[in-house]
């Protein structure tokens, strides 16, 4: 992993060298005269042509969602808004499963199981501690804000659409068993959940009386079993890599694979902005009556709200500034285009191939690091998830009059922060997972249908929020691989080389010679060399 990170970084340093050699020669002639307005800002848009585009299609498709809601158009004509929309979702979708597997199972087998296992550790660190502190920012934001302190009318018709009673014991089983997918096949398009029926049982004292127990069986529900996947990919990726030359072969295929995907991603791409546009039009033109959803649930939306810019804004570019001491508002305008793509889509899922294309080729991580951690973030960490799912159920705990207690307040923030983990990364995904909270601290899961009601814009802020501690995440982790390969001996890292290439004559022992050379040893060493000339 450092021998990888530091031929990138070689390969980085012989670029600069090359472009700085004809200002060393004296051929300064055009740095003298200075670069006219016109051409620096036809630069500048080139550079930055898909971000432009991307926060053009969510301006115009506002635009052209608020012109069209005037006009009274049927439930058809409204699909038929969303369709280009629609057909960025698919495509979306289309490319997760050989992306996540492909991906993870090349990233695991390129990785020493050591490095593997400290990366991973971090990586959870990092997840667990930005989740809880999100959660956190919720129950506050709910205790100040006190949305629940106002009348509230119920919407009509979402009442079928709160996910049914569940044991919270069973909530947590089923994730365990999805980790472990019977099939790995029906793991692509389902999940395991525990459903219950009631079995009648004759008294045993005599009297015929019956009883009556609530036994949970096992059913097949719709939705990636996305968790199951990431398992079982890291597992086959360490277990390549323990097979040595017999693997490597596999290895080889995946990693064709995995690039062969990252181009369909970059096709992609240029359709997201005008996907989104649609997208979005699409959800303004559907919205019932807005004036009458903000007036009651107006408070509840803006607590949501303002807590994701908090955490999003504030807190995790703060963390990242603390350990890396880089700008991280450049490093969030990098992934923008992915941070506007979970705006549109609402599936942190269908955001991963946009957002490992994004942190690879403008912030600078390298692909090992992206393609390692981003689909474990996609599905572990639920940042936005858990802030929504505890300002939820403060909500909904203040419009049924029952005040919270210190431990009910610490089982809303553990609870949120375990259950995120099982989240599915698909558009109203927190919801299911909020009836574990709701259920754990006594409270009616009756008022999800209130949830669900401005869930379609609240879930958009949650899946930005997401994708974006998944990204920052990444760039930790890349700082963490960087500052560890400087901490490394010279001596240390020619012996690696020496022991992966014994025909690769000894390199000079230069400290400069042997940070930037690369996995061919002697190769990577000259134009180093050429570089620090």
């Amino acid at each position: 992993l450092v021998d990888k990170c530091d031929m990138e970084g070689g390969k980085a340093s012989n670029g600069e060298a090359h472009l700085d050699e004809p200002l060393a020669n004296g051929l300064n002639s055009h740095k003298s005269s200075p670069e006219p307005l016109s051409q620096r800002v036809l630069r500048l848009v080139r550079a930055n042509l898909l971000v432009i585009l991307t926060v053009a299609g969510v301006i115009v498709g506002v635009f052209i969602g608020l012109g069209v809601r005037n006009a009274t158009l049927t439930r058809t004509q409204i699909i038929y808004i969303g369709f280009p929309g629609e057909l960025l979702i698919r495509l979306l979708k289309m490319i997760i499963i050989p992306l996540v597997v492909c991906s993870l199972v090349s990233g695991a087998a390129s990785i020493d199981p050591k490095a593997l296992g400290k990366l991973g550790g971090w990586a959870m660190l990092f997840f667990l501690v930005t989740t809880l502190i999100a959660s956190s920012i919720g129950v506050v934001m709910a205790f100040i804000v006190t949305p629940g302190a106002v009348a509230v009318t119920k919407p009509a018709g979402l009442d079928e659409e709160v996910p049914a009673h569940k044991e919270v014991i069973d909530s947590f089983l089923d994730l365990i068993r999805n980790i472990f997918p019977s099939n790995l096949v029906s793991a692509a398009f389902q999940s395991y959940a525990t459903s219950y029926k009631l079995v009648k049982k004759n008294g045993t004292d005599g009297n015929f009386n019956l009883t009556v127990e609530k036994v949970p069986f096992g059913t097949d529900q719709d939705g990636m079993n996305i968790l199951g996947l990431v398992v079982f990919a890291i597992v086959f990726g360490v277990a390549l890599r323990k097979l040595g030359e017999e693997g490597e072969i596999l290895i080889k295929f995946f990693n064709s694979f995995n690039e062969a995907t990252m181009v369909l991603v970059s096709w992609i791409m240029w359709y997201a902005p005008l996907g989104i546009m649609f997208l979005v039009a699409g959800k303004i033109v559907e919205m019932d009556d807005v004036g009458k959803l903000f007036a009651s649930l107006g408070k509840y939306i803006a607590c949501c709200i303002i807590g994701h810019a908090i955490h999003g804004a504030l807190v995790l570019p703060a963390i990242y500034f603390i350990f890396t001491r880089k700008n991280p508002y450049t490093f969030l305008w990098g992934i923008f285009t992915a941070l506007a793509t979970a705006f549109g889509t609402s599936s942190s899922s269908a955001t991963l191939p946009l957002m490992m294309k994004c942190v690879e080729e403008n912030n600078g991580v390298s692909k090992h690091i992206s393609r390692f951690i981003l689909p474990i973030g996609a599905t572990v960490n639920m940042d936005g998830a858990a802030l929504f799912q505890c300002v939820a159920a403060v909500f909904i705990a203040q419009l049924n009059n029952t005040p919270l207690n210190f431990i009910q307040v610490i089982t809303i923030l553990v609870t949120a922060t375990a259950s995120s983990v099982g989240a599915a990364g698909i558009p109203a995904g927190g919801v299911l997972t909020l009836a574990i909270i709701l259920e754990a601290i006594g409270l009616p899961t009756s008022d999800i249908s209130l949830i669900l009601a401005v869930d379609w814009l609240v879930d958009r802020t949650c899946t930005v929020l997401n994708v974006e501690g998944d990204a920052f995440g990444a760039g930790l982790l890349q700082h963490y691989v960087d500052r560890t390969s400087k901490q490394v001996d010279g001596n240390e890292l020619s012996e690696v080389r020496l022991g992966n290439d014994p025909s690769a004559a000894a390199p000079e022992h230069s400290p400069l010679i042997d940070k930037h050379g690369g996995r061919d040893g002697t190769k990577a060493a000259p134009s180093s060399e050429e570089s620090i000339m």
